[in-house]
This record gives structure tokens, C-alpha cells and sequence, in this order.
């Protein structure tokens, strides 16, 4: 393993923006990837909290991917929520998603997001092991 720390971008909307990387791989395999929302190609994907949480994945899965790992390599998720009566959505699209994963997992309730229409935010961290994707 390397011991460079690694960093991607998603060109996403805030990244420039607010200085920051899409995902960060440290020496020893550990990624960490910047809380994901619904917006791709710099818009919010339409629909409801499953349908966020689905699309908000999406798109840490697409910056695990270019650092050639994949979903089954994740092993923590944080879904920041903005309604408690969104726990069941968020919570059923994250067990569509890593069921067979298990990894170890939060979901908090927050006052809000940058955009109002935003009701989720997902944080994800990988690990680099020998298991491979």
C-alpha cells in the first residue's frame, strides 16, 4: 500500500466551492467519503427520502469506484436525515443497499441542509482490505 494520501473530486457543485474532496484515501486503506447528497450533474435529483438515500449513495459509490473500491468494501455509513418521520425510508433504501454488507451505521436527525429540498445526507468510509470489491 501507498503511503501518498490520495484524493478525488465529483466536480459536485460545493466542492470548489467550499474546499473540499469528494473522497480521501489514507496510507493503510481507510477512504473516507464527504457527505453525499442527491445532486448530480448539479442538480437535485427529484423524489422523496428513499429515493435521496438511494441517489445520495449513488454518488459516494461512484467516488469509491475511482479509487477502484466498491460498495461491499464499505465498512461505516452516516445518514444525516432532516425528519424523524423519514427513518423508516432512509433506513429501508440503506438495507436494499448493504444487507449483505453490514457495515457499522448511524442515522442522526439534523435541523437542515445547504438546500431546503434536501431531506438526506450520507457519509461513507471504505477500507482497502484484502477482500477486494
Amino acid at each position: 500500500m501507498s503511503d501518498e494520501i490520495r484524493k478525488i473530486s465529483s466536480g459536485g457543485p460545493w466542492e470548489e466551492r467550499f474546499g473540499y474532496s469528494r473522497a480521501v484515501e489514507l496510507p493503510g486503506g481507510l477512504v473516507l467519503v464527504a457527505g453525499c447528497t442527491s445532486v448530480t450533474n448539479g442538480r437535485i435529483d427529484e423524489g422523496g427520502p428513499y429515493e435521496q438515500t438511494v441517489a445520495a449513495f449513488g454518488v459516494a459509490f461512484k467516488a469509491l469506484e475511482a479509487l477502484g473500491l466498491g460498495r461491499t468494501d464499505v465498512v461505516r455509513t452516516r445518514m444525516y436525515i432532516t425528519h424523524a418521520r423519514d427513518v423508516d425510508d432512509v433506513g429501508r433504501a440503506h438495507k436494499e443497499l448493504f444487507d449483505d454488507v453490514r457495515p457499522a451505521a448511524s442515522m442522526l436527525i439534523v435541523s437542515g441542509f445547504v438546500d431546503p429540498s434536501l431531506v438526506v445526507e450520507v457519509e461513507v468510509e471504505a477500507y482497502r482490505g484484502g477482500s477486494g470489491s
